[in-house]
């Protein structure tokens, strides 16, 4: 499977870690960057992930910057895409059984590389669990179609 990874220069060093860590579990990863320290603008990263999962070019995405929350936001205005911002395993286990969520945010701030290697392999191990949740996301996507 592939993942499409992308940071601002906040979440450079964390997401370094972490394409190392899903190129040894044998994810195909694709690196949107950025590749440095250098300042940045989060929301230009945030949108190649997301138009990477959205138009299946990857099937999942994972995006850091300092908080999560920029990118959250960003990921989150592409049509099909279902970013959820974690810092603890319990919200990223809950994003994929619930919420289906494919697109993973983390704030490289609040989480240290350890934790975000379990949060990351917890997101990507959960499958979707559908029944009483097809409904709802049945709904977002309702509500998608008609803000275009």
């Amino acid at each position: 499977m592939r993942i499409a990874v992308g940071a601002d220069h906040a979440g450079w060093p964390l997401k370094e870690t972490l394409v190392n860590y899903l190129i040894d579990k044998g994810w195909d990863v694709e690196d949107f960057g950025t590749f440095g320290p250098e300042s940045v603008d989060y929301p230009d990263y945030a949108n190649k992930v997301a138009l990477a999962v959205a138009n299946g070019d990857a099937e999942r995405g994972l995006l850091i910057c300092g908080s999560g929350q920029g990118m959250c936001i960003v990921a989150n205005k592409t049509q099909g895409v279902r970013a959820s911002l974690a810092h603890d395993v319990v919200s990223a286990r809950l994003a994929r059984q619930h919420n289906d969520a494919n697109v993973l945010t983390m704030g490289a701030r609040f989480v240290a590389p350890e934790l975000a290697e379990e949060i990351l392999s917890v997101w990507l191990d959960t499958p979707y669990e559908g029944g009483r949740h097809a409904r709802r996301l049945e709904k977002i996507e309702q509500i998608e179609r008609r803000s275009i």
